[in-house]
């Protein structure tokens, strides 16, 4: 993986991102109720043109502006994330009536999108997906139950994968557009530890047609694939923002508190934890960078290195979070403070689009190649 260094304007960019997640982001996201799709906030990066740019630039830039987002505003970081993450399918492989109907809506901030993929047991194992897709006439019926799908159940439309050859494992699944208002999807919000819209979609006979089809029928694990291995660096880059704020809340805190007769930063023990803080968190920050430009330039290794990326950067965040909780101490506890906002919303990107444990698979199976 080649050495590189970004460009005065990306750099330039950023800063400006971080600042404006800041002034105008941060307070839609404060105003948002937990657990619902905040559209203001979605609108927001619309009229900003961010979610434009989801579709008309590389991984690098991806990275970039989930790591500077993630920085002052993990709200916004996600919202555009996902919008990402679903409509992505409908930009690569959708027909030209299906992006002219959605891409427009998506990118204005009009259009909520969801990647359903997941389900009660088929998470990380995603060949193992149980969700039918019958065949019915010209088309076919969706029947079954997709779980810990963000922006569900509130999405307008979803790319949904289902089966559609039984006992062909990954070669059997197709990958579908599904507006929300098809008869028999419902779905219920969950509450989780982070309080981000994340629901279930039921599916009880939805009819879909060979024009909701994205991709080709029965290649649709590839579609899923292809939207992860560009994404998972992207999740990495949102762990290096927040691992990012964290080390600066903490750089600031030991050098004002005071302990023993002097400034935290005074005792070893302290400046040696802040110290392998900022060195794991700039390595993940340069891995998960060379593994977008790996992806940029079409390198064959980017199944590996998206793995590495997702896996090294997502333990670093956990890690520096939590060491900067308890240098923080009691204060980092209390409802409201950067630290527990950070410390609940770090958990998850070490589970979703693929787990730890499978990044270390992904990884393993590309060295014995």
């Amino acid at each position: 993986m080649p050495a590189f260094a970004l460009e005065p304007e990306q750099q330039e960019w950023c800063a400006w991102l971080r600042t404006t997640a800041g002034e105008r982001l941060r307070p839609l996201a404060d105003k948002g109720d937990p657990g619902r799709v905040n559209r203001p906030l979605v609108a927001a990066l619309g009229e900003l043109g961010l979610l434009e740019r989801l579709f008309a630039s590389g991984a690098l830039d991806l990275c970039l502006m989930r790591e500077s987002l993630a920085y002052a505003c993990t709200e916004a970081e996600t919202a555009l994330a996902l919008q990402g993450l679903g409509a992505h399918p409908v930009a690569a492989h959708g027909t030209e009536a299906q992006r002219a109907r959605w891409l427009p809506e998506v990118t204005a901030g009009r259009a909520v999108a969801a990647f359903a993929l997941s389900e009660p047991d088929a998470g990380s194992d995603a060949a193992a997906l149980a969700l039918k897709a019958e065949p019915d006439g010209g088309g076919w019926r969706l029947t079954g139950e997709k779980c810990w799908i963000s922006n569900a159940p509130e999405a307008d439309f979803c790319t949904v994968f289902a089966r559609t050859t039984e006992g062909a494992g990954a070669r059997g699944v197709t990958a579908f557009l599904v507006p929300a208002d098809r008869s028999g999807l419902s779905g219920t919000a969950l509450d989780m530890l982070s309080p981000h819209p994340v629901g279930t979609l039921v599916f009880d006979g939805v009819r879909v047609g060979a024009g909701d089809v994205l991709g080709e029928p029965d290649r649709g694990f590839r579609v899923a694939m292809g939207t992860l291995n560009l994404f998972r660096p992207s999740v990495g880059a949102f762990a290096v923002g927040m691992a990012q704020a964290a080390l600066d809340a903490t750089v600031a805190h030991t050098a004002r508190r005071s302990a023993f007769g002097g400034p935290l930063k005074d005792l070893q023990a302290v400046a040696h934890q802040v110290a392998e803080m900022a060195t794991r968190t700039e390595a993940a920050r340069l891995l998960v960078y060379g593994a977008a430009a790996a992806y940029d330039r079409g390198a064959p290794e980017v199944p590996k290195y998206s793995a590495m990326a997702k896996l090294l950067a997502t333990e670093t965040a956990q890690y520096v979070v939590d060491t900067a909780v308890q240098l923080h101490g009691a204060r980092a506890l209390r409802r409201g403070h950067l630290l527990e906002h950070l410390y609940r919303e770090v958990r998850a990107p070490r589970i979703y689009e693929g787990a730890t444990e499978v990044q270390r698979t992904i990884i393993a199976k590309e060295l014995y190649r």
